[in-house]
This record gives C-alpha cells, sequence and structure tokens, in this order.
C-alpha cells in the first residue's frame, strides 16, 4: 500500500468515526438553543404570516440596539396540523409574567416559560424542553395560560 492510499483510507476512517458521533448527538446538544428564533427570523416571520397579529405594548423594532430589545415572544391561539396561527399576541421587552389564556403554540427568542394557571403559576415547562415543535420554530403548548419572561 503506497502512502497516497494509507492516507486516503485513514482520512475516510476519521471522517466515518466523526461522522457518525455527531449525527448521534441529539439535536439541542449539536446546535446549543437551537430552539430559539433569530431576531431576523422573528421579524421575517411577522413580515410574512397571514395570522392576525396583536402587539403587547410596543411592537418589536429592528432598529433599536441589540441589548435593547429583550425578549420577542409571538404566542397564537390556533394550531392547524404542523402550523402555528390564528390570533397571535407578539411581546417585546423585558421581565414579566404575562396571561396568555387559549395560547397552543409559541415561540421566542430566548428561552420563556409556560404554565397552565394564570399568574404564572401552576405547572410550569420552559420553551427549552418542548415536547413537540412544528414549522416555523413554534412549540406545541397546549393548556398555557401564562408565560414567563425572565430577565436576560
Amino acid at each position: 500500500m503506497n502512502m497516497h492510499t494509507l492516507a486516503c483510507t485513514l482520512f475516510a476512517f476519521i471522517a466515518a468515526v466523526l461522522s457518525r458521533s455527531v449525527s448521534n448527538l441529539p439535536e439541542a446538544e449539536a446546535n446549543p438553543a437551537s430552539y430559539l428564533s433569530s431576531e431576523a427570523e422573528m421579524a421575517h416571520w411577522l413580515s410574512t404570516t397571514d395570522a392576525e397579529l396583536v402587539y403587547l405594548g410596543t411592537p418589536p423594532n429592528p432598529f433599536s440596539p441589540r441589548g435593547a430589545q429583550g425578549t420577542t415572544i409571538v404566542y397564537c391561539t390556533n394550531r392547524s396540523g404542523a402550523v402555528c396561527g390564528g390570533v397571535c399576541t407578539v411581546y417585546s421587552g423585558g421581565a414579566a409574567c404575562i396571561d396568555a389564556p387559549r395560547t397552543k403554540c409559541l415561540k421566542a427568542t430566548q428561552d420563556v416559560g409556560f404554565c397552565d394557571k394564570r399568574g404564572c403559576d401552576g405547572n410550569c415547562a420552559a420553551l427549552s424542553a418542548c415536547g413537540t415543535w412544528l414549522k416555523n420554530g413554534f412549540c406545541f403548548t397546549p393548556g398555557t395560560r401564562s408565560i414567563v419572561v425572565s430577565p436576560l
């Protein structure tokens, strides 16, 4: 076996081992925070959706400094297959407890909690632990009554 053949064989072996190791990682480990929507993804969804949008407070401003934007959350009343829609409320700001009755799905630019009682009480879960992902980065969150936004 010549040196070129040995090098190619060794390279192929290493590539196969590495690709197998990476492909066995859960998605969250292979791509940390992959459950979050970027500010650009959020702005694109807001500008292209046919859902009815309701803004809670001031609408997100893509021209404000990054640090001033806080967390943007979109939470909606309907799920149809893998699509979240209906009436969607948009919150952009800092730490808060948001009453969100009739919420079926949500997406956010930071990890948030969603709870089955008003006032951010009862059983709560984190967006990062979503059990059912939908299209466009939404998480299916049936039974949500309030959303916890923690300080950044």
